[in-house]
This record gives C-alpha cells, structure tokens and sequence, in this order.
C-alpha cells in the first residue's frame, strides 16, 4: 500500500484530498505530491507548526488547545476538519505529536482524518529518533486513507 494506490484510487472515484499537518511538517502532503498525476486528486495542505495558526488557518477552537493541547484527539480532528473545509475536499489528513528528541511524550503521535461519511482520530506511540517518528506517522496517516478507501477498516 502505498500514496500511489490512494491517488489512483481517488482519481478513479473522482475525489479529492487535502492535509493538515503539524509534526510531520509538509512530508505528508510531500507522500502525495511526488506522485504524477497527483494533481487531480491532491489540492493542498496547511502546515500549521504554530497554534496560533492552527486557529487561523484552520479553525482549530482556542479552548481545545487550552483544554486539550496541541498534541491531542480532538485538535487532531479539528485539524483535519478544518482542512477539509478551507481547501474544499473529499478527504482530508491530519498529523499531530511529539517527535522529539526532547520532553515528555516523545513519539505520542495522533492521526486524523476526515471523510464524507465521518470521522476517525488514530493514537500512536512510535520510538526512535525525531525523523523516525515523523516518517512513521506519515505511513500511518497513508495507511488510515487507504484501508478507508478500499473498506478495509480493521485497524479504522
């Protein structure tokens, strides 16, 4: 499985994507785009480091930051709503996490994603170094879209 299959897929379903990434810093968006032909079905992602434009850019409520944190379920799933919503897709990812090397929670990493018919918010616990932990949860976020897309949904 791989962002060559969800790109054909999408194309084939005549749907589009977007992301909303924070620790994984534009590699997720990165998956899809070095694919040709990804430009039917990709349409853009949000790089959102800073919390404050994780409210600005993609409507992420200043209360689930200050109840929740950044690196939480429901900023990750308002992340992905919010992406979704701006950029005016079918599906939209979401990363969120510590990757490290340094504090607590290194490799506390939670996946979003959002579809036509809902919602599902991943929580992973990857070890290793920062860029492993990035790449990880990268793989993640493809994984989550693909078993949703091919209905295979035993780890959705």
């Amino acid at each position: 499985m791989k962002s060559t299959d969800i790109i054909a897929l999408l194309t084939s379903k005549g749907q589009t994507l977007s992301c909303a990434e924070s620790l994984t810093g534009g590699l997720l968006s990165d998956a899809f785009v070095s694919v040709p032909g990804a430009s039917r079905v990709f349409m853009g992602g949000i790089v959102s480091y800073d919390e404050g434009r994780k409210v600005s850019l993609l409507g992420v409520k200043p209360e689930t930051l200050e109840h929740h944190t950044a690196v939480s379920r429901e900023t990750c799933l308002e992340m992905c709503r919010g992406a979704k919503k701006v950029i005016g897709t079918d599906y939209a990812l979401s990363t969120t996490g510590y990757a490290g090397p340094d504090g607590e929670d290194v490799g506390l990493v939670y996946v979003g994603l959002a579809t036509p018919e809902g919602e599902a918010c991943l929580e992973c616990r990857f070890a290793g170094s920062r860029e492993a932990i990035r790449r990880a949860a990268v793989e993640a976020a493809v994984r989550l879209l693909y078993q949703k897309l091919t209905n295979n949904q035993s780890s959705y």
